[in-house]
């Protein structure tokens, strides 16, 4: 069995990416390592030549390139997210070092037929807070603390290269480990609870801006299985449409 079959359901996510050459670039370092699967958040030109020129001759990779609106579109089915980001930022998920995340994913990959995104922001200011929300593993790259600025394509070689490392030698669990929720399936679970807040008067008493992302990295924490969401929301929608007993006369 070929032990880097798994990379087939990897996507390599670039989220509003400015300049077409990082594009093919990033292309590039995607097909080298056995990747094949570019999603492109809103790019801001593309197709374009220079992302032709750049891919030298990963040309199949860009001509296969999803292109949708939104990082959710681009997320979804996913059960797990690294997101390449060079700074903590406050709320999020505690941040895995890209090694032991390229562990942790590959680890994933070899125990079930889920999918997992590698997400990239855009080359002035990386991902947004919101964006790394999003995602379940927040990653950093070590680089030197005076210098840090790492192009998107270098970083999404060093991560690419990493994960076909990890894969090569990840061990099959000794059990099939239960399907995570998917992507979309936790951003519906945060919708319900915000809509439960909201009607219950719960977040006129709470920080509105603390309470979500204290949400997400809660549920982040847990790694939700698909049995799990289902059972959450069935409880949240039978809590949210139960109504008041009529008083006794």
């Amino acid at each position: 069995m070929n032990p880097f079959a798994s990379l087939d359901r990897v996507r390599v996510v670039m989220s509003h990416t400015t300049h077409p050459g990082n594009i093919g670039a990033c292309a590039r370092a995607m097909k080298v390592m056995g990747l094949s699967r570019l999603y492109l958040v809103n790019p801001k030109h593309f197709p374009h030549e220079d992302a032709v020129a750049m891919s030298s001759g990963a040309t199949d990779v860009l001509d296969n390139a999803v292109v949708v609106d939104s990082i959710e579109a681009a997320l979804a089915g996913t059960v797990a997210q690294a997101a390449l980001t060079a700074r903590r930022r406050e709320m999020a998920l505690p941040v895995r070092d890209v090694r032991s995340a390229a562990t942790e994913l590959a680890t994933l990959l070899a125990g079930s037929d889920a999918e997992v995104a590698l997400v990239f922001g855009t080359e002035s200011s990386g991902l947004t807070n919101e964006e790394v929300a999003m995602c379940s593993l927040p990653v950093t790259i070590s680089t030197s603390e005076t210098y840090r600025s790492l192009n998107v394509a270098a970083a999404a070689q060093i991560m690419c290269h990493e994960l076909r490392m990890a894969v090569g030698g990840a061990v099959l669990p000794a059990e099939v480990p239960p399907a995570l929720a998917p992507h979309e399936g936790l951003e519906s679970l945060y919708a319900l609870f915000e809509q439960l807040m909201l009607e219950s008067g719960f977040l006129d008493r709470v920080n509105p801006g603390r309470a979500l992302p204290r949400l997400r990295r809660l549920f982040g924490r847990a790694q939700v299985e698909a049995e799990e969401l289902h059972l959450l929301m069935g409880a949240l929608k039978a809590i949210g449409g139960k109504k008041p007993r009529a008083p006794e006369r």
